[in-house]
């Protein structure tokens, strides 16, 4: 089921927080409730959030990014088989600071498949955290 962007934009634009509630869930809890398969299943879960919107350019997966207070995602370059992106921002900043778990898990499953619905090809991404200059790199696979 694919909402329309404009609605899950309303839904965005609605949510009044800090923060803090969502950090507590996110970086505490979840973890403390996946154990060891919290790698995995915050991947899977990355994907499904993405599967619910249709995804048509970039420029909206950057938009929900910074808007959910993930932070700022530019595209880098293009590879052969591969799409790199870095995430920076306060919210990354922060949690490299407060040595908060160092894993992107749930947005690179969210960029997999959002990259994936643009660009009509299998894609899967990893991340490499790249702590000294203050930002995430992604990077999405595929096959043509």
């Amino acid at each position: 089921m694919h909402q329309n962007l404009n609605q899950t934009d309303q839904v965005v634009e609605k949510l009044q927080t800090t923060g803090s509630g969502y950090d507590l869930l996110r970086y505490v809890c979840l973890p403390d409730l996946l154990g060891k398969d919290a790698n995995t299943i915050l991947y899977v879960m990355g994907r499904n959030i993405a599967k619910q919107i249709k995804w048509e350019t970039f420029d909206q997966v950057a938009d929900f990014f910074y808007k959910t207070g993930w932070g700022s995602l530019t595209s880098v370059k293009e590879k052969r088989r591969e799409y790199i992106f870095q995430l920076s921002g306060s919210s990354v900043t922060q949690r490299m600071k407060a040595d908060i778990i160092e894993d992107y898990r749930l947005e690179s499953g969210f960029l997999a498949e959002a990259i994936q619905q643009i660009k009509g090809i299998q894609c899967e991404c990893t991340e490499e955290i790249k702590e000294r200059k203050n930002f995430v790199e992604f990077h999405v696979l595929y096959n043509k």
